[in-house]
């Protein structure tokens, strides 16, 4: 989770940032680096792995949580709980 940020290359957060600017909460449901450099795309459109499948549940449910704690105690509270888990 992050307070702020660059839209990091994707379109759909450039095109939020065009419309209110950089300074607003994001939480990031990453994809990793676990693919050959320029294989972003490719990754990105396969199927899961069965060990991402599997990893799945508990990773919805942490962020599931990490919203939940964003709206009751705030952003800061919430990175300071969850980042670098």
């Amino acid at each position: 989770m992050k307070s702020k940020g660059s839209d990091a290359g994707h379109n759909g957060l450039k095109h939020i940032q065009d419309l209110i600017g950089q300074n607003y909460p994001r939480l990031r449901f990453g994809i990793g680096d676990d693919f050959p450099r320029g294989g972003q795309i490719d990754y990105v459109l396969d199927r899961f792995s069965e060990e991402q499948q599997q990893q799945l549940p508990e990773r919805i449910e942490i962020a599931v949580d990490m919203i939940r704690s964003f709206c009751l105690a705030g952003i800061q509270n919430t990175m300071n709980q969850y980042n670098n888990k």
